[in-house]
């Protein structure tokens, strides 16, 4: 109650200051515009090198491409070619697989990551900036030079 007569006698409204601190200046449609026109030029680019690139933050940049420009980064899959044949070869090494599995094993789980010699690491640095999913595919070459790292998990351990 003493909040609101002393807002009143102050300002003669009962009502609640501005609350404190910078007004939110990032997206005025300068910024807006400048992101717009940075993401249209290079959309495969993250929000950080378009946020440096522009001098704003990274956070700015996101908020303009989501609240302002509905934009999404959408995430690129590594694919590879595929024949026909390829379908058929795939589909009789898993039978295969299925049926040389004694029952009671032990099922161990693994994976691995390649690092290609050309600087390709991981999936996780392809996105694209867009309005709606573009369903585009990036393809590299099928036997590029590469390092594997392979690791299993069972109940055993690591």
């Amino acid at each position: 109650m003493l909040v609101w007569v002393f807002n009143f006698r102050a300002t003669g409204s009962a009502l609640k200051k501005k609350p404190p601190g910078r007004p939110l200046t990032i997206t005025t449609p300068e910024n807006v515009a400048r992101v717009r026109a940075s993401i249209q030029k290079s959309p495969r680019h993250s929000a950080v090198k378009h946020a440096a690139a522009l001098g704003l933050s990274d956070r700015s940049v996101r908020r303009i491409l989501h609240r302002d420009l509905h934009m999404h980064p959408y995430k690129i899959m590594i694919t590879q070619a595929l024949s026909e044949r390829d379908f058929e070869t795939c589909r009789a090494v898993c039978e295969d697989i299925l049926q040389n599995i004694p029952a009671g094993n032990v099922l161990i789980s693994s994976d691995e990551a390649h690092f290609h010699l050309s600087g390709i690491v991981n999936k996780q640095n392809y996105h694209y900036w867009a309005v709606e999913n573009p369903q585009e595919l990036h393809q590299r070459p099928l036997h590029s030079p590469y390092v594997t790292v392979w690791c299993a998990v069972s109940d055993f351990g690591v």
